[in-house]
């Protein structure tokens, strides 16, 4: 899936390798729970990202990109638990923690560019 929008083409890029993450977590660590939480908050960035695009106003546009940026900060605390925790390879987390901090400086700036 190739868009235009880089942010919605980094999120979904971001949501396919959190979607492999899973898999692997809970098919290799037989982990679910942790893993659970790493899949509902790291797609939930660009479908956030996804309803932002049909907002009617910019209020609501907004709103939508703050929940996004919210659940990046969610999915970072579950990459550093998992690592921690040894259910993730720290090369793993570390990857998916660099994009996750990308994602975070690009929602951060349409934020800020939004509101002013």
């Amino acid at each position: 899936m190739k868009r235009e929008n880089i942010v919605i083409d980094k999120a979904y890029q971001f949501a396919v390798r959190i979607v492999k993450a899973y898999q692997f977590i809970s098919k290799e660590k037989s982990e679910y729970v942790l893993s659970k939480q790493l899949l509902r908050s790291g797609t939930s960035i660009g479908a956030n990202i996804h309803e932002a695009q049909g907002s009617i106003s910019k209020r609501e546009f907004i709103a939508k990109i703050h929940i996004s940026y919210k659940e990046a900060f969610e999915t970072r605390y579950w990459l550093h638990l998992l690592k921690d925790t040894q259910y993730m390879e720290t090369f793993m987390a570390e990857s998916l923690l660099k994009d996750n901090e990308e994602l975070i400086k690009i929602l951060t700036s349409i934020i800020k560019s939004s509101k002013s």
